[in-house]
């Protein structure tokens, strides 16, 4: 069942006051890709158990699988059903008519990355295209994040190491991130400071100095994408300087997985589905308890 235009508008407002009140208490929020029912039970009850406000968001895969509209009724549902305050995010959309649809489906924050689908996407290009979903997303309110370039990594358990040296030639720069805020008018700029997609055999370090000067030379949020395997210590400082928004996806896989094979083991007889995720599920909502207390967002929700 779809929403009214108001009450859109209602809950973007919400959202909108949410990233304010981040930034002025100095925590993070949480934002938990998706792609099965049982992660979004997991993150819903973690979101209730500490009073946090969260982010749920499907990529461009996710919504293809599970449905742009059963995604919003699903995350509607747990939203009535557990009393807490939660939001969607449309995440690396990679046009600009995804974008449209995740705004008319009532989506509160909406992710355009052009570079997502063409590497080499022209800055000019990504320009373009941001700020068409800027000025549409300004009939619902909807908050929309960008970046003007493509983010390393992909959202995996990986085996290599990580080429610091390499990853280092993407790295966002204060004034690269001004002029592209000023050029796009987007509410949430996406930085890369260290953080890249995915789950690697090293912990991943972040420049912490680098993502100051950052904040420093913008007004706007700033988001940290790939935040799955980061020390927990990075997330407290990030909030501190004014992040507003941290992505974790490749945590909560690999935990989902590796309880699910542990599960299937250890009942091999058992072939009722519903008796056999819920130790999964819980598994899960420790990860995102976890992050939740290190982005500094338990008991900060609004209901």
């Amino acid at each position: 069942m779809g929403l009214t235009i108001n009450e859109i508008r209602d809950n973007t407002l919400r959202a909108r006051h949410l990233m304010q009140r981040s930034r002025q208490q100095g925590f993070a929020v949480g934002a938990f890709n998706i792609d099965n029912q049982e992660t979004l039970i997991a993150i819903s009850r973690a979101a209730q158990k500490l009073n946090a406000p969260v982010l749920v968001e499907v990529s461009d895969g996710e919504v293809k699988a599970l449905g742009i509209d059963n995604v919003r009724d699903m995350v509607d549902n747990y939203k009535k059903e557990y009393g807490i305050e939660i939001y969607i995010n449309l995440d690396h959309s990679p046009t600009v008519e995804a974008c449209k649809q995740a705004i008319d489906a009532g989506f509160e924050f909406i992710h355009i990355d052009i570079s997502q689908a063409n590497h080499d996407a022209s800055e000019e290009e990504i320009i373009a295209k941001t700020k068409e979903v800027v000025e549409y997303a300004a009939f619902t309110g909807a908050l929309v994040e960008s970046e003007p370039h493509y983010f390393g990594g992909s959202s995996n358990v990986h085996t290599e190491e990580i080429d610091y040296e390499e990853i280092k030639k993407t790295f966002s720069t204060p004034e690269g991130a001004k002029a592209f805020v000023e050029a796009t008018g987007i509410d949430t700029f996406a930085a890369a400071v260290g953080n890249l997609h995915g789950k690697y055999p090293v912990p991943k370090e972040l420049d912490l100095e680098l993502l100051q000067a950052i904040r420093n030379s913008i007004d706007c949020q700033i988001s940290l994408h790939g935040g799955s395997g980061t020390p927990l210590h990075y997330f407290e400082n990030a909030a501190k300087i004014g992040v507003s928004k941290i992505n974790i996806n490749s945590d909560m896989r690999y935990t989902f997985r590796t309880e699910l094979e542990k599960v299937l083991k250890e009942n091999p007889d058992e072939y009722a589905v519903v008796k056999l995720m819920p130790q999964v599920y819980e598994a899960v909502q420790v990860v995102v308890e976890e992050k939740i207390n290190a982005f500094g967002s338990a008991g900060k929700a609004v209901i």
